[in-house]
């Protein structure tokens, strides 16, 4: 357990700070980045290069009120046909800027609703995508799930698809809290379709959890964590909620007056990670759980694991292509978001072009930052010696870097040789130390609470 008094001089609960899903974050993406930009990286892509893919579906048919992604309710499939008809013409296009041999490492499906796709939708979907990237030998198929919608057709024709891991937002069993996030979701449903799914030869499962919701309680979230783990999901996640109703307007209908006060969001996440812990479970990163045999669990030991826009990974990959509206890209050269908005994204597309909007170009110290970013975020440590191995002329800037964290923070710092570790006290601050790598400092932008 960790000491509140002590965090609380660090700043822990009074801070807004990234979540570092990527360097620079997503809130700094200001630089133009045109179509012809985004044709030209992918045309550097070496050939027969691995890559990730991430197809985004802004659609819902419930729009829950804690959710702050960028989705769109619908009542009817035809929006829903006529986007993916646009993402086939985006696959096309991709493809067509790409050299040849492109093999695909993993594929991710999230939004929105992806099970809101009728099963041809899913079909068509799936087979465009790896067709165009054939995978590799164990490459991982992920989709969002959401139990409410998702029936045995569609558990069909997804797993016939290739999906060989399903990712559940449980988000909290409690009935009461439930009714106040606008998103009723039944233990009993929850536990059908993740038993659907095993019944169909799918092993793996995610488990999404958040800690900070209105009206959670020490002893409502051991609950629904009891719950969760009798699902035995090799891995679970602990998401704090973000309360942020001036980016997402469905979220004022949460009164930030019942939410919990951060020293009570983390005691909340303390209460979860013990109990998840205590049934055999590993941490990996700073939020995320895994059995020993997992291959998380083993990217996690081995020093292997990777911070990305959909979580914790073990994919090494270096190229991630982002399909769909507001979705990004990460290359060699930087980062490219397509246009958030549907229509505007789609008449990118019907144009013959592709429908990246901004970005950011990496340059200057940008790659030296980011991976010490990663190195906390992932391992929470600092390892001098690869940084020097892997950037040869870094070590003024690393010092200068290191030297600050150390002002800080110290006393939850363990040095090991050439590494700083994070003590497991320390293991909450992670993103404050990590912030200390950001040359914008967080650039001073609303943002998500520290714990």
């Amino acid at each position: 357990m960790t000491h509140p008094a002590q965090l609380a001089g660090f700043g822990l609960f009074d801070t807004s700070v990234p979540r570092y899903a990527s360097y620079p974050t997503a809130a700094q993406f200001r630089t133009p980045i045109s179509a012809a930009d985004q044709a030209a990286w992918l045309g550097q892509v070496p050939a027969g290069a691995a890559i990730s893919v991430y197809v985004h579906v802004p659609f819902c048919r419930r729009l829950c009120w804690f959710c702050a992604c960028r989705t769109q309710g619908t009542s009817t499939l035809a929006p829903v046909a006529a986007y993916v008809d646009t993402v086939l013409a985006e696959i096309a296009l991709v493809r067509a800027a790409m050299p040849a041999g492109i093999r695909l490492s993993r594929l991710d499906w999230g939004g929105g609703t992806p099970t809101l796709l009728s099963p041809d939708l899913i079909t068509r979907l799936a087979q465009a995508v790896l067709t165009a990237f054939p995978p590799e030998e164990g490459a991982e198929f992920s989709v969002e799930i959401d139990p409410v919608d998702v029936d045995d057709a569609r558990m069909d024709a997804l797993v016939s698809a290739g999906m060989n891991r399903t990712i559940i937002g449980v988000q909290d069993f409690d009935p009461g809290i439930q009714k106040s996030i606008g998103r009723m979701q039944p233990y009993d449903l929850t536990r059908d379709i993740a038993a659907g799914f095993r019944a169909r030869g799918v092993t793996g499962l995610n488990v999404d959890i958040l800690y900070g919701l209105p009206h959670q309680t020490l002893s409502s979230i051991g609950r629904t964590v009891e719950q969760v783990l009798t699902l035995r999901p090799d891995r679970v996640a602990l998401y704090g909620y973000d309360h942020v109703p001036w980016m997402s307007r469905r979220q004022q209908m949460i009164p930030g007056q019942i939410l919990p006060t951060p020293q009570n969001r983390l005691a909340l996440f303390e209460q979860a990670a013990a109990i998840v812990l205590g049934s055999g479970y590993v941490p990996v990163g700073i939020d995320h759980f895994a059995l020993p045999d997992d291959r998380l669990a083993r990217a996690a030991e081995t020093g292997r694991l990777r911070r990305g826009f959909q979580g914790y990974c073990d994919d090494g990959a270096p190229v991630l292509v982002g399909l769909g509206a507001s979705a990004i890209s990460r290359l060699p050269q930087g980062f490219a978001q397509n246009a958030a908005a549907t229509a505007d994204y789609s008449r990118a597309i019907r144009d013959g072009h592709l429908a990246a909007l901004r970005g950011h170009a990496f340059a200057g110290e940008d790659l030296l930052r980011a991976r010490m970013i990663d190195m906390v975020m992932c391992d929470q440590t600092i390892d001098r010696a690869v940084l020097a191995r892997e950037f040869p002329g870094s070590g003024t800037v690393v010092a200068e870097i290191c030297a600050r964290i150390i002002a800080r923070f110290a006393t939850v710092l363990r040095p090991e040789g050439d590494r700083l570790v994070l003590t497991d006290r320390g293991r909450p601050l992670a993103r404050l130390v990590a912030r200390q790598c950001d040359a914008a400092q967080g650039d001073g932008a609303r943002g998500a609470s520290a714990i």
